[in-house]
């Protein structure tokens, strides 16, 4: 195998910037095909797009001879099925965040993807981008001193403009999403928090539906002891009001603070007073550099940026923080 041929499953919004014309643009990477339920929708993609083909059936993509390599970028509800039929046909997936509805439904994809001996990587796409790998180098050169703990807050109104738009709002129907917009963005923070500090030593969590509008929880705290000692408390509400949202992350440590945002584009370091400020551009697709990982993973050429095991761990703590036990 000399180029990954990608077939993406669920060619909808997240696809149009954000992932899909970032196929393209990386070495030894072509978008072969899209597939979406409503055949019309996916020909007006494939059009816009210059994608040569497209479907309405999953398993008529996943089986096109030649796509070798499947993005599913559909609701977390359908990453499981397609998840197992692609793996089971020998195609490698790479599968968006939330990996699954739940830790039982990321298990069986981890098992599968070991059991048919296929590659399965996820899209924490974060963990590549610019600002969050200065973040993880000034950690681990030690810049703010030993880790004490961590503090984030992800606070906005009911109408959020970090909020995905899409033409249904399936992120507010547990069935299809999850969770509501707890499980659409925390994945985001916690699997980097996995990434920053390592193995957990335990976790746990309240959430409640406080407004009562959405079938979902809308209130979510979350504590992670990690094995290096480090503490990690978050909170995420999505109810407060206009004016008072809030998306930072601090790392306190022995010698100072590093603060930045999930969904902006500055990292501060502050030590003995004096402020640092470190500002980055915006990227044009924010998976671009994710998928440049992924592709060199499916190739033989580097690691697996997030295997299906790491996201696994991110899906129990989106459980452990919502059961209430």
């Amino acid at each position: 195998m000399n180029e990954i041929k990608w077939g993406i499953i669920g060619c909808g919004d997240v696809t149009e910037v954000k992932s899909g014309p970032a196929f393209n643009k990386v070495p030894n990477s072509s978008l072969v095909a899209v597939m979406r339920r409503d055949a019309v929708k996916a020909a007006d993609y494939a059009q816009r797009h210059g994608v040569p083909k497209w479907y309405s059936d999953a398993s008529e993509l996943i089986n096109d001879p030649e796509i070798n390599a499947i993005y599913i970028a559909t609701p977390p509800l359908q990453h499981e099925a397609y998840t197992i039929e692609a793996l089971a046909a020998g195609k490698p997936v790479y599968v968006e965040k939330p990996m699954a509805l739940n830790a039982a439904a990321a298990q069986r994809m981890v098992n599968a993807a070991n059991n048919y001996g296929v590659k399965l990587s996820v899209a924490h796409y974060r963990r590549e981008q610019p600002l969050f790998l200065k973040v993880k180098s000034l950690i681990d050169k030690h810049i703010i001193g030993d880790i004490r703990f961590v503090d984030l807050r992800m606070l906005q109104p009911q109408k959020s403009k970090v909020i995905a738009k899409t033409a249904y709002n399936w992120r507010m129907d547990p069935n299809i999403g999850g969770g509501g917009l707890f499980h659409d963005l925390a994945p985001h923070q916690l699997d980097l928090m996995l990434y920053f500090f390592g193995a957990i030593n335990s976790f746990s969590g309240i959430a409640l539906n406080q407004s009562k509008q959405q079938p979902v929880d809308d209130l979510v705290t979350g504590r992670i002891l990690f094995e290096n000692g480090v503490v990690f408390n978050g909170t995420w509400c999505f109810t407060v009001a206009e004016g008072q949202q809030m998306d930072v992350c601090d790392i306190y440590g022995s010698k100072g603070k590093i603060s930045f945002p999930m969904f902006g584009h500055q990292v501060k370091i502050i030590r003995t007073g004096v402020e640092e400020q470190f500002d980055f551009l915006p990227l044009a697709h924010v998976e671009q550099p994710m998928i440049e990982k992924v592709v060199a993973y499916f190739l033989n050429k580097s690691k697996n940026p997030c295997s299906g095991e790491e996201a696994l761990k991110t899906m129990e703590l989106l459980d452990g923080f919502t059961s209430n036990f």
